[in-house]
């Protein structure tokens, strides 16, 4: 299907020219939904490489037809789930920014295992980003943000950044613009990978 990236073995790393075209910047945003994001980006963005992880297929065959419809050369969709993705499938060094926007935030006590913000998904996204790389996450979850803050810090091999709402360009998820409808606020977490790393 145009648009759709397909591993050639989902049980070994990308190459590196599998998913960058000659050294160009490459953006991964995991769980991309309807691909409004990620979309956005890669039209703002022509010089960069981006890749949207989606798990469900409905969503990936109607996001490869925008991509077609658009004509955009630089997004792709993997039909994936998003840690298996960052933990086994993206190279080395390889990602120069990595977006997590409203994930679940499994907000029963007992259902916190699930979360994303776990320590083995640091190591992942860190061994995964370039030096200097970005890591972006985004939640309408105050409990869930605090959560993954006081891990992230734990964790300690990431950079703190500050992060506005117009720090850069940064287009809206379909979840972000039905929350913000309803008063709710969006906390962001900005981390980088330190250069000497």
């Amino acid at each position: 299907m145009p648009g759709e990236l397909v591993p050639a073995d989902y049980f070994a790393p990308f190459n590196v020219e599998e998913i960058r075209s000659n050294g160009r910047p490459l953006e991964v945003d995991l769980g991309c939904g309807d691909g409004a994001f990620l979309l956005a980006m890669a039209r703002e963005y022509p010089d960069r490489d981006f890749i949207g992880v989606e798990r469900l297929l409905g969503r990936v065959r109607k996001l490869c037809k925008k991509i077609t419809r658009s004509g955009l050369s630089n997004a792709r969709i993997l039909r994936l789930e998003s840690r298996y993705t960052v933990e086994w499938l993206l190279p080395k060094n390889c990602v120069s920014r990595l977006h997590l926007l409203c994930p679940d935030p499994w907000p029963k006590y007992r259902h916190h295992r699930r979360r994303l913000m776990q320590n083995d998904f640091f190591e992942a996204v860190r061994q995964a980003l370039e030096p200097g790389g970005e890591f972006l996450f985004m939640t309408d979850h105050e409990e869930y943000f605090h959560w993954a803050c006081e891990r992230m810090d734990a964790y300690g091999k990431f950079e703190r950044l500050e992060w506005q709402e117009d720090t850069f360009f940064y287009p809206k998820t379909d979840f972000q613009m039905q929350w913000e409808a309803e008063g709710k606020s969006m906390w962001r977490l900005r981390c980088r990978k330190p250069i000497n790393a």
